[in-house]
């Protein structure tokens, strides 16, 4: 039996992101990825919490991304935390160089995904948020959801 699996579908989601950085462009990445490591994030055993990205020359290198060991995997099972190569084209290589070195920019992945049986990882450019703007961003929060249910108690 053939496990068919949903295209498109998220297997980790950095939700912290949007909540301590500003995102600004989106980069779509693939990953150098070993065979028990690609077995292990379509189980959804990928942690995105405090990885980040690096362009180090000209490549980019994904870092701090926990991929838990393959519950089936032996002595061949990777190591959670190794270096993963990113795959982007050459002109997103040279953009990124020129957008990291700009000051307070760093490379921060959003999410995992399946695409066409491969897996990928969003990339979002990134500027740091100060406690104001998160209390700023909560408080826009708050507001909003006390509207929407000021107008549905009102239909």
């Amino acid at each position: 039996m053939e496990a068919k699996f949903q295209e498109g579908r998220v297997l980790s989601a950095n939700r912290q992101a949007s909540h301590n950085y500003f995102l600004m462009d989106r980069f779509e990445a693939g990953l150098a990825l070993t065979g028990t490591e690609v077995k292990a994030a379509r189980e959804g055993k990928v942690q995105l919490k405090d990885a980040y990205a690096s362009v180090e020359g000209n490549e980019v290198w994904l870092i701090n991304a926990h991929i838990s060991p393959y519950s089936y995997g032996n002595r061949e099972n990777h190591d959670p935390l190794r270096r993963r190569k990113l795959l982007l084209h050459r002109q997103e290589i040279r953009k990124l160089i020129g957008k990291t070195r700009e000051k307070g920019l760093t490379l921060i992945p959003t999410k995992f995904y399946l695409m066409k049986g491969r897996i990928k990882c969003e990339l979002a450019l990134a500027k740091g948020k100060k406690l104001h703007d998160k209390r700023a961003a909560e408080r826009d929060r708050a507001a909003e959801l006390e509207a929407r249910e000021a107008m549905r108690r009102s239909r």
